[in-house]
């Protein structure tokens, strides 16, 4: 069996016309007709139904099957491929969403250099929800992923180490700026700045809305939590942030939900569960996972 030859199928079974795939791969038709031939004769099935008379094929379900499992197949060689090639820089591919990055990551990073371990970064910043579709691609070695529940992801080893509630921050020229705690139905009718779509917060933000039975103004979205801060500051507004990303520096004022049901952010150290870790790789694993123990002992 010849992996061009599984590329060619799984490309004829997507445009289910030869000419088309030859010209793709810049072969001739023959080629392409030889590669599904020497296929279907290794697994004695016909993955397709050719029509001569209207120049039209159609993929039978044996060949429906088969094309799942090359994509697997071609998805984890194209994965090795990257490793390998990657593997030879002596880099770390890592993930880093932007508020775990300027709010958590920095007293790690002391450490990291002390494991010779800093340099080694290769550092990619985005949202959580990018991070973890790029680890499954296998464009990441390692990420630190947040959430609003536990990640549950069968490719991947995850290994959660701290939870952050959600909280409320208001101006303190805000009427609500002298409360310890709100519930969040009481926030109806307030106008919200909040982080963009990238962000965890709009799943989590969307869960106590829909638990307080609110329908919320939202009246500007950023990726940047200092534009956020700063507009809270001058009172246009309220905000719905995880506790990580709030400080005693901020000119906030800041509010614990007191509702029985909430989501919390949830900070997950991830890497594909079929990754053999390399000697640095291993200490970064340990190293990010103990300061973590650290984190929630201090809590």
């Amino acid at each position: 069996m010849k992996i061009r030859d599984l590329e060619y199928f799984i490309e004829l079974v997507k445009d289910k016309n030869f000419s088309v795939v030859a010209d793709r791969f810049h072969v001739s038709q023959p080629t392409i007709t030889m590669a599904i031939n020497r296929l279907e004769e290794e697994y004695g099935a016909a993955f397709f139904i050719r029509d001569h008379v209207h120049h039209q094929i159609k993929v039978t379900k044996i060949g429906q099957q088969y094309a799942q499992h090359v994509k697997t197949i071609l998805r984890e060689l194209a994965i090795a491929r990257q490793e390998i090639e990657h593997a030879k820089l002596n880099k770390i591919r890592f993930g880093l969403p932007p508020i775990i990055g300027n709010y958590y990551f920095p007293p790690l990073s002391p450490q990291l250099l002390r494991e010779g371990l800093i340099d080694k970064l290769e550092v990619t910043e985005a949202g959580s929800k990018n991070l973890l579709q790029m680890l499954l691609r296998g464009e990441l070695d390692m990420a630190l992923l947040g959430s609003a529940s536990s990640l549950q992801q069968p490719e991947l080893l995850v290994k959660e180490f701290v939870r952050y509630p959600f909280h409320i921050i208001v101006s303190r020229h805000h009427r609500l700026a002298q409360k310890k705690e709100v519930q969040f139905s009481d926030l109806k009718g307030q106008s919200f700045i909040l982080p963009d779509a990238d962000f965890i917060h709009q799943q989590a933000f969307r869960q106590m809305c829909r638990l307080a039975h609110i329908r919320p103004k939202v009246i500007y979205r950023t990726n940047d939590i200092h534009i956020i801060k700063n507009m809270v500051a001058e009172n246009l507004g309220i905000s719905f942030l995880t506790e990580l990303a709030i400080t005693p520096n901020d000119r906030l004022a800041d509010l614990a939900l007191a509702d029985s049901q909430q989501p919390s952010f949830h900070l997950s150290l991830a890497t594909r569960d079929n990754e053999i870790l390399s000697p640095a790789k291993e200490r970064l694993w340990k190293t990010v996972l103990n300061y973590g123990v650290k984190v929630k002992e201090h809590d």
